[in-house]
């Protein structure tokens, strides 16, 4: 009797059902690594346009990325992340030498992500792309204090918008909101700034780890506050005024995409809402394409908007209809 694993090839149940091996993939069980290696390294695997594969640009890398987020949290709420035991005296010394640190780990990847795009067969076009990350970098780094000024203003939004919440401090140390946010208003910065990639990569980071989706491109004014978070999704183009607070599961996305003569979605195109100041939407709620919340607006959860509203509406789901029955009668 052979022993189990010293059967030869020939022997095998290829059509065990434990197994689910189709007849078209017999022939390729023989198949060596070197084979296999070779077809995921050719050019006809996949359409260039999807795979780049080796070339002297190189990508930007979402470690660094992520590291750059995390060191800019602590300089934005020092004491709070990273380094804890900061004093009056070393404050200044944290903060500098952590931007310093940023300044060359963001100049060299946003100089990764603009060649990157380029042509990657001429690198010599790409010869701007260096002074360009450097200028970028400094640009957005004096962008930081005002970044700093908005954070400040969500997370007093929190501790005034929950009433869970003990302290602005508490929305900080703990809220997945608020780190959302945080990431959201850097990537925001960089966006504007017409970086490639990167603050997809600072915002998809920040959606993995808290349920919460910000497009860096969305425009959104002070003291947001996002309650519990998981669910959240904030389309590109969306527009978000003063005070505004959000709930769990909420959806500020696409109606629908303009196409182009083949058929293709038209980028950068005005297609999610607009949030004016002083707005409250409820969990699960669905607001979907270019339409205006007015000022003051009260959005009822698991509502589903396609339309205008006006200042100071109260917008809620049909009633049900409530009826008693005895012993299970009506069931």
């Amino acid at each position: 009797m052979e022993k189990c694993g010293q059967e030869s090839e020939e022997n095998l149940e290829l059509q065990h059902p434990r197994f689910k091996i189709e007849k078209s993939d017999e022939i390729f069980i023989k198949e060596s690594l070197e084979t296999v290696v070779g077809k995921l390294c050719s050019d006809t695997v996949a359409p260039t346009s999807v795979f780049r594969g080796p070339s002297w640009a190189k990508p930007p890398s979402r470690t660094v990325i992520i590291d750059i987020v995390e060191s800019l949290r602590s300089v934005l709420f020092p004491g709070y992340y990273g380094t804890t035991d900061l004093t009056r005296e070393s404050l200044h010394f944290h903060v500098g030498s952590t931007l310093d640190r940023v300044l060359r780990l963001l100049e060299d990847q946003v100089y990764r992500g603009l060649c990157f795009f380029c042509d990657t067969r001429k690198p010599e076009h790409c010869s701007s792309c260096e002074a360009r990350a450097g200028a970028v970098a400094r640009i957005f780094l004096s962008r930081l204090p005002k970044v700093q000024a908005l954070l400040a203003t969500d997370a007093i939004a929190a501790y005034e918008g929950d009433p869970a919440a003990s302290s602005p401090e508490e929305a900080v140390f703990c809220y997945p909101g608020m780190s959302a946010i945080t990431s959201y208003r850097i990537a925001h910065e960089l966006y504007r700034l017409g970086v490639p990639l990167i603050p997809r990569i600072m915002t998809e980071h920040a959606h993995s780890i808290s349920g919460v989706d910000i497009h860096p491109g969305a425009k959104i004014g002070e003291k947001l506050f996002i309650d519990h978070g998981t669910g959240v999704v904030i389309g590109e183009t969306t527009e978000i005024g003063e005070r505004v607070r959000i709930y769990q599961g909420v959806t500020l996305g696409a109606k629908s995409f303009p196409l182009d003569d083949e058929g293709k979605p038209i980028k950068g195109v005005p297609r999610h809402p607009i949030v004016e100041n002083d707005v409250v939407i409820y969990a699960g709620a669905t607001i979907l394409g270019r339409v205006r919340i007015g000022s003051g607006s009260v959005i009822g959860g698991n509502v589903w908007l396609t339309r205008d509203v006006l200042p100071g509406s109260r917008i809620s789901q049909a009633l049900y209809r409530s009826e008693s029955f005895d012993n299970g009668g009506g069931i």
